[in-house]
């Protein structure tokens, strides 16, 4: 049986907890291996690491923290194919979707490799007479990270590339449930000539989030999953002193109008609500088309598609839709399917009691229509994370958007139209952080940055991108006049602009 432990200081590193959690193959329910959970002392050995660190990873010049990241990036871009199929192995999740996930993380990391640039301060001259000012962007110190099993790869990726590009040391929390991944992760970025302890890696449960909470040498803490743990890191954190960035859930609404190309619609529901087993927080969970006639032909359109799938696991090269990841994540979806119907919902397509020979143990759910859905349904108001849509119909435009701004979930949204008015009305008016027009999975490059609204997002400051170097690093700023041989007497006041 495979045993995954912690990684500090640029090697495997065992701890000292007794405690392990099992890693299960969802294709097939087996276990494939376990992974030990850290104790509280475990993750403080890890924190001092990083902070032993620290000192001299802040020193280092940001060219010489890019030209690791150079190295880093073309290890990831080699080693992609063995990457993927670690990643699809513990999560379920098709090669090819394993693949772009790496790759959308190997962006963050080009991204991180222009610190050099990013991490210019501003200089004004002559603030006042014979004084200038000047700001710089320093690290912020020892940095963690608690990711989710979603996106085993690209999420850790969303932040420590900019975090060490910044002078930060890292810890990493990743999901217990897929964590093979990122520890091979870790080796290459060791390759890449990263010095020890700048980037480290602690497996475990809420005794080890705790600890990082707690703990007094930990800045700063980025998290992404559920909007409850999000609400609970981002309190525990921030009372403890700490910076934190949550983002949290999400239900996605895609608004579909009259005069929509509908077979590019089906095609982008068949993407976004399918994919990944619908375990994204970019998922369309909802559409919303406008008008019973275009509700009509968008059913039409997108059930014989949907039963179309072709459910099966990562090891077939033509699967499209994959195992969740749990018999607890397939329960609770497959309990939330029974609650729509039970209130009067419409299961167009069903796609539970899917059987896969050789596979009969293992946790897929098929393609999921539901049609006439409320908004008081729990099908509607909750985060499913599975292969379930709903479609609810809204008789005019502004039902729609007023649908979209009333969700308590703001993390992103879509409207499919050819008309460029209502498109530029809709980006402006609604209370959602990312936006998509004819684009499903409105996810930002990696120069942008990613982030929801309302209960999707606890913090000033969302991921990667220009918000990712402000949030790994504090502004100072300087004030400087040097001797001149002009004596001014005692100052008593602000200096201004407008002293002479």
């Amino acid at each position: 049986m495979n045993e995954i432990s912690h990684h500090m200081a640029n090697r495997p590193w065992a701890g000292t907890s007794d405690r392990w959690s099992e890693i299960r193959n969802p294709a097939t329910g087996a276990v494939t291996g376990r992974v030990a959970l850290a104790s509280r002392a475990d993750v403080d050995t890890v924190v001092e690491a990083a902070r032993r660190a620290l000192p001299g990873w802040a020193a280092t010049p940001p060219a010489k923290r890019a030209a690791v990241l150079f190295d880093f990036r073309d290890l990831l871009r080699q080693h992609i194919d063995e990457l993927a199929a670690l990643l699809s192995a513990e999560h379920g999740k098709t090669i090819p979707d394993a693949k772009g996930e790496i790759a959308r993380g190997i962006e963050v990391v080009e991204f991180a490799c222009g610190i050099p640039q990013l991490l210019k301060g501003d200089y004004s001259e002559s603030v006042a007479t014979n004084v200038d000012s000047f700001s710089v962007r320093q690290p912020v110190g020892v940095v963690a990270g608690i990711t989710p099993f979603n996106f085993p790869a690209m999420v850790p990726l969303w932040m420590y590339p900019v975090a060490i590009a910044c002078g930060n040391t890292f810890v990493l929390k990743p999901s217990e449930k897929d964590p093979s991944v990122v520890l091979r992760i870790a080796d290459l970025l060791a390759e890449a000539g990263l010095p020890e302890g700048v980037f480290n890696v602690v497996n475990g449960d809420k005794e080890a989030v705790d600890a990082l909470l707690d703990n007094p040498a930990v800045e700063a803490i980025s998290f992404v999953g559920s909007t409850p743990i999000g609400q609970y890191i981002y309190t525990r954190g921030a009372a403890n002193g700490k910076r934190v960035q949550a983002l949290c859930g999400a239900k996605n609404h895609m608004v579909v109008m009259p005069d929509a190309d509908m077979d590019q619609v089906v095609d982008a529901l068949i993407g976004s609500a399918y994919g990944s087993a619908g375990e994204r927080c970019m998922a369309i969970s909802v559409v919303v088309p406008v008008g019973e006639d275009t509700a009509d032909r968008l059913v039409a359109a997108l059930s014989p598609r949907i039963r179309q799938l072709r459910i099966a696991p990562c090891t077939d090269p033509e699967a499209e839709l994959g195992p969740v990841i749990s018999k607890q994540s397939q329960t609770r979806i497959l309990g939330l399917i029974e609650e729509g119907l039970a209130r009067g919902a419409e299961l167009v397509v069903d796609g539970r009691g899917i059987s896969i020979p050789g596979h009969e143990e293992g946790y897929f759910i098929g393609g999921c229509l539901f049609d006439r859905v409320t908004t008081g349904m729990s099908i509607y108001r909750e985060e499913i994370f599975g292969p379930v849509l709903s479609v609810v119909r809204a008789k005019t435009y502004e039902e729609a958007v007023q649908m979209v701004n009333n969700h308590e979930f703001g993390n992103g949204t879509a409207i499919f139209t050819r008309d460029g008015d209502a498109a530029r009305d809709f980006w402006a008016r609604v209370r959602i952080g990312m936006v998509g027009v004819n684009v499903p999975i409105p996810v930002p490059v990696a120069y942008h940055s990613f982030g929801g609204w309302k209960r999707s997002l606890f913090g000033d400051h969302h991921i990667h991108g220009m918000e990712g170097v402000r949030f790994y690093t504090r502004l100072k700023t300087m004030t400087t006049r040097w001797p001149s041989g002009i004596r001014t007497g005692a100052e008593f006041n602000f200096t201004s602009g407008k002293d002479a």
